[in-house]
């Protein structure tokens, strides 16, 4: 019972379940990243840099939710090492295809949209 309680959260905004891509980090525009939003708060963020055309990826594991317009992920790991941090998002729009929320304080913007569960990271001659 106690773990049904646990997951509501995330549960009950199932709309946001799914792979969403898109582009651009803070201070890194020749970025790109996943985000695979997983049933019961699970979460995994697979990022992209692009150097010279070359990749540098990060993968960051963790837990999230979201309350009214309040996205939290909860990171646990980046790469496999135990980084705990929390990081918070407010949810501008949101349909079926796309998404756009700001960080919370700096208002970064991001707007990914939604694409297979299969989806793989874009070479960076994509972006470069």
């Amino acid at each position: 019972f106690f773990l049904l309680l646990a997951a509501a959260p995330a549960q009950c905004a199932s709309y946001m379940v799914g792979t969403w891509f898109g582009h651009g980090q803070p201070g890194d525009t020749g970025s790109m990243y996943i985000d695979r939003m997983r049933p019961y708060g699970s979460w995994r963020g697979e990022y992209r840099s692009c150097i010279k055309g070359k990749p540098q990826d990060t993968v960051q594991v963790g837990r999230w939710s979201l309350a009214g317009d309040r996205l939290v992920l909860q990171v646990e790991s980046v790469d496999g090492l135990k980084l705990p941090r929390t990081d918070t998002y407010r949810m501008l729009t949101h349909d079926a295809k796309t998404q756009k929320y700001v960080t919370v304080p700096s208002g970064f913007a991001y707007t990914p949209r939604r694409m297979a569960d299969g989806f793989q990271m874009p070479d960076c001659d994509l972006i470069s």
